[in-house]
């Protein structure tokens, strides 16, 4: 099994007629994504290389039957358009620098009856050998049983790739996206893989700044009966300076690597100092 996308995800691109939406649109469908629709205001009617596109996300879920969007929209407008796709169950938000006024809007509008909301700022989420919903590259994942959850895309990359080395396969792969406001977390995915029969242990791949990894070490210490391995970038980052993504960056003692790792620690959940020891640590726990 996977969580959040697998092979009955329809996609819908709000954007697909955009470069980037083009690109990454016909290399999700070549990994084998169910890409039905395209979504850009003006240009309903029109297709890009058999893909329909349609001027409102309304018009192309009820003529394709979409479940799921993508969201390849500038900034000022991302906000608005993953408002516009709640009328479906999945929105991944791709786009960076989105306003973190706007996705606090939006994310208190959809609240919890809404879609699940992947991002913004986020690589997406890959069941591998189902489907492909973002700019994850396929070819360094391999179907298994290890569940990913990740605040970073960079890492998220590299530690599949040393898992995938070590033929340690995953079942679903999730980029949660490094701004201060955004919808899945941490929590969310640690209970949706608890859930997963055939997900059997879990990476989590976090960063400095925020409380997100102390409330996942919380969660684990009292809900997770998998094993769980976590990587915290940023030992050497200095305090008070942004590092990379918006809600990288470490308020007086608070947000530290060193903390969030205590705090794993502490919960029984190993910690490694780097993405091949991570993956080591993957291939003990698994071995029991």
């Amino acid at each position: 099994m996977a969580i959040l996308v697998d092979e009955n995800t329809r996609l819908v691109v709000q954007g697909l007629t955009g470069k980037e939406g083009t690109f990454h649109s016909l290399r999700m469908r070549s990994y084998g994504t169910n890409v039905v629709a395209g979504v850009t205001p003006g240009k309903g009617g029109e297709s890009v290389e058999g893909i329909p596109v349609f001027d409102t996300v309304a018009e192309a879920a009820e003529r394709t039957g979409a479940n799921a969007s993508l969201v390849f929209v500038p900034a000022r407008f991302a906000a608005d358009a993953v408002l516009e796709a709640g009328i479906l169950s999945l929105v991944v938000c791709v786009t960076e620098w989105v306003p973190v006024q706007d996705m606090a809007r939006t994310v208190n509008y959809l609240g919890r009856s809404g879609p699940k909301l992947i991002g913004p700022n986020c690589p997406g989420l890959i069941s591998p050998g189902k489907t492909n919903v973002g700019i994850i590259p396929g070819e360094i994942c391999r179907p298994g049983p290890v569940g990913l959850i990740s605040r970073s895309g960079t890492l998220t990359y590299q530690i599949v790739h040393e898992l995938t080395q070590r033929e340690i396969g995953q079942s679903t792969c999730v980029g949660m996206g490094g701004d201060p406001v955004h919808g899945v977390g941490f929590v969310d995915a640690l209970a949706l893989f608890e859930s997963d029969p055939e997900t059997e242990a879990v990476v989590l791949i976090g960063e400095i700044g925020g409380n997100d990894e102390e409330r996942a070490a919380d969660f684990v210490d009292h809900h997770m009966t998998k094993p769980v391995v976590a990587y915290v970038a940023g030992f050497s980052a200095p305090p008070g300076k942004r590092m990379g993504h918006a809600g990288a960056i470490i308020t007086g003692s608070s947000g530290t690597a060193q903390a969030k790792a205590e705090a794993f620690e502490a919960a029984g959940v190993r910690v490694g100092r780097n993405p091949a020891e991570v993956a080591d640590l993957m291939r003990e726990a698994l071995r029991g």
